[in-house]
């Protein structure tokens, strides 16, 4: 076909191009409408006065979100974050937005060991009581880094980071029983394994793949931390919050960021969305005696055989103990 030929054609193919623009506005705008209609949403109106709260991670994405609505139901809530001038900036922001003057900023750095024992030591020694710890914070990064303590990046904060503080506020949560612990997991733990033999990687071909095995063990570190706290009136439940539109997925390597961008923005539940089910498992008296069970959409939900396998579950504690280096000194579960 020669120029003067195109050029007879050049309406049909602009027609033919915009219609299918449409058509791709109107598959994702349909996608958009019933991630909306069938995601489940909290709404239970019950306060949480008198009620402290700690929230990892909460400068950004369901973290934040989920500090905003518990502020906005009355909660004392502690923003735990890595950046303590966004924290700043977050906590200003939902103080003029809900009016609740009982927000506080803790710098926390996961992936530290000292930060984690310094964050503890100074909500031990600043609060009465904790009756919610909120594991929220999360990383997955694109390059394989090793942390002042010797540990994979991705698996210190999303897991031996949890772990170890656990551990330091486990006083104060029994203390303030009935007590609560969420850990924010994921579905995405089914694409992976957890390799008890290389629970903290010195290589990998694929970092950000590190995510998934870290999911995996969140949820196994929340069954055998349920297990051990039977009888202590303190929970501890795990949740997907589903797919998320969130900062998550900065980290990603060129090229394939640049499709999933397009997927994130298309297709994702929004930040508010995603964080309803720790709302729920965070708030409602429908789950105030449950434990050790995986949550979705506000509904418990399965698991695969091998996560939860509670000898897997108990391995996995003993070598998390080594590695975060706990103290003869330091609280036991």
């Amino acid at each position: 076909m020669n120029i003067s030929e195109l050029g007879e054609f050049w309406p049909i193919i602009q027609a033919l191009i915009v219609l299918a623009v449409v058509g791709i506005v109107t598959i994702v705008s349909v996608i958009k409408f019933y991630n909306v209609v069938t995601c489940s949403k909290f709404r239970d109106s019950v306060k949480m006065d008198g009620k402290t709260v700690i929230v990892t991670g909460a400068t950004g994405g369901i973290g934040k979100e989920t500090a905003r609505e518990l502020a906005k139901r009355g909660a004392r809530v502690i923003l735990a974050c890595r950046n303590v001038e966004n924290g700043e900036k977050v906590r200003a922001e939902i103080q003029e937005e809900t009016k609740n003057d009982k927000l506080v900023v803790r710098e926390l750095d996961l992936s530290s060991q000292k930060s984690i024992r310094g964050f503890a030591e100074a909500i031990i020694s600043t609060e009465e009581r904790l009756d919610v710890l909120v594991h929220n914070a999360g990383t997955a990064e694109k390059n394989l880094v090793k942390t002042e303590d010797g540990l994979e990046l991705t698996m210190a904060t999303n897991h031996f980071g949890p772990f170890l503080l656990t551990h330091l506020l486990i006083d104060l949560l029994k203390r303030s029983a009935p007590s609560r612990i969420v850990v924010v997991a994921s579905s995405l733990y089914q694409l992976a394994s957890l390799n008890l033999d290389n629970l903290n990687p010195s290589s990998s071909w694929f970092p950000p793949y590190i995510y998934y095995p870290s999911k995996y063990a969140n949820i196994c570190f929340t069954l055998e931390l349920a297990r051990r706290l039977e009888g202590t009136g303190v929970t501890a439940n795990c949740l997907h919050p589903g797919l998320i539109d969130s900062g998550i997925w900065r980290n990603v390597p060129v090229p394939l960021n640049w499709p999933l961008k397009l997927i994130v923005k298309g297709f994702f539940k929004t930040p508010q969305q995603g964080c309803q089910t720790s709302l729920y498992l965070t708030c409602s008296d429908e789950v105030k005696n449950v434990s050790g069970k995986y949550f979705m959409e506000c509904r418990e939900h399965s698991l695969n055989r091998g996560a939860s396998d509670m000898a897997k579950a108990g391995k996995l504690w003993e070598l998390s103990k080594e590695l975060t280096k706990l103290k003869p000194t330091d609280p036991t579960i």
